[in-house]
């Protein structure tokens, strides 16, 4: 197994937390991973992505130009990244706020309203988990438990109270793909 991914939008959309959490969680299950964070001139406000590689094997380079899947948060990474995923690979878009298309057939394509559903959900800051919930539904790359563990880990001391609203997050992301209904 071999997933090469790009998470990409604009800085304080959680971007990197994501990508922070597949790696953690893949480093829990004994996987290879790398991480590999990129900032535009802000970090808050300013685009932001970061490549994951998660594998059975050692990883021997984080570099992605080619990936598998790419997580998208806004318009500007949606120009940038969909046409890079490669044939056969998966684009997860958060069409609250991503106002294109694909148009592309040679790929997957996944619309989901993450930030309506964070924000019915009472914290609009969780629409990366839904995102994240429903690549880890579609994929199966890391389990959603290595996730939630990783949590504890990326969030901090400080933010542990939040833990619950985001494994509801990551639920209602996951059901949205597997087609099951979550209150």
């Amino acid at each position: 197994m071999l997933e090469e991914m790009i998470i990409a939008g604009f800085g304080g959309q959680g971007v990197m937390s994501m990508g922070q959490l597949i790696a953690y969680a893949g480093m829990l299950e004994g996987k290879g991973v790398s991480w590999l964070p990129s900032y535009g001139p802000e970090q808050r406000g300013g685009t932001a992505n970061c490549a994951v590689v998660v594998s059975d094997e050692p990883v021997g380079s984080p570099v992605v130009t080619r990936p598998s899947t790419a997580i998208i948060l806004n318009n500007p990474s949606f120009d940038k990244f969909e046409p890079c995923v490669r044939p056969g690979g998966l684009l997860i878009v958060n069409s609250s706020l991503v106002t294109k298309t694909s148009g592309r057939e040679d790929i997957e394509m996944i619309e989901i309203s993450a930030t309506d559903m964070a924000n019915d959900l009472g914290n609009s800051r969780v629409a990366n988990m839904i995102l994240l919930g429903a690549f880890l539904e579609q994929t199966k790359v890391v389990s959603e438990g290595a996730v939630i563990e990783s949590l504890k880990k990326v969030l901090g001391e400080e933010k542990q109270h939040l833990i619950e609203v985001n494994k509801l997050a990551l639920k209602k992301g996951a059901a949205f793909v597997g087609g099951r209904m979550v209150v």
